[in-house]
């Protein structure tokens, strides 16, 4: 959102009024936002603030959005009025991380996720077959998937092998709940 944020702000006078607005209140909220991640700020502190913030917002989404645009009009104004109007549909989404915990603001985590795949990508030139792209994105779901989890990947696809082989169901790829907790424990534990 701070690139459409900032793309709003780099366009004309009335844009740019709307899109500096935009990026203060992101600004705003992720200076709370670091100090609720660091413990110098209580999440429901940070929540009361937010309430604040999410008002202003959504004045300024519903000043961008309300824009007067044609059918096919291409000038900044109406690249304006669609970017609100499109945030305003998720409105609600966008705040999720305020109350929800372990949901993050950003989407670092995805992009760092997806990373792997795009230097692969890269450094490979892709595939010249949907059967080849086909298998690169089960590969890259399953070794993200078991790095996420800590699992070795090599035993798993090693393990998943042998049960074809044997024409058996493939391991899962779900954690074993019951070792996590038995993980969890002995965590505790030490």
């Amino acid at each position: 959102m701070i690139r459409d944020f900032q793309k709003i702000a780099e366009r004309d006078e009335d844009s740019r009024r709307i899109g500096e607005g935009l990026l203060e209140q992101a600004r705003t909220l992720f200076a709370w936002w670091h100090r609720v991640r660091d413990g110098t700020v209580r999440r429901a502190e940070f929540a009361a603030e937010v309430v604040k913030m999410r008002a202003v917002v959504r004045q300024w989404l519903t000043e961008g959005a309300a824009y007067a645009v044609a059918r096919g009009d291409k000038s900044v104004r109406a690249k304006t009025a669609r970017t609100c109007r499109e945030l305003l549909k998720v409105e609600e989404a966008l705040w999720l991380f305020v109350h929800v915990s372990g949901v993050e603001p950003t989407n670092n985590a995805a992009e760092r996720a997806l990373r792997p795949a795009v230097i692969w990508r890269r450094t490979s030139l892709g595939t010249q077959s949907a059967l080849g792209s086909q298998f690169v994105a089960r590969m890259l779901t399953v070794t993200l998937t078991l790095r996420s989890q800590q699992r070795n990947v090599l035993e798993y696809l090693t393990t998943a092998c042998e049960a074809a082989r044997r024409d058996e169901p493939a391991p899962s790829l779900l954690p074993d709940l019951a070792l996590l907790e038995q993980e969890r424990h002995l965590a505790i534990a030490a």
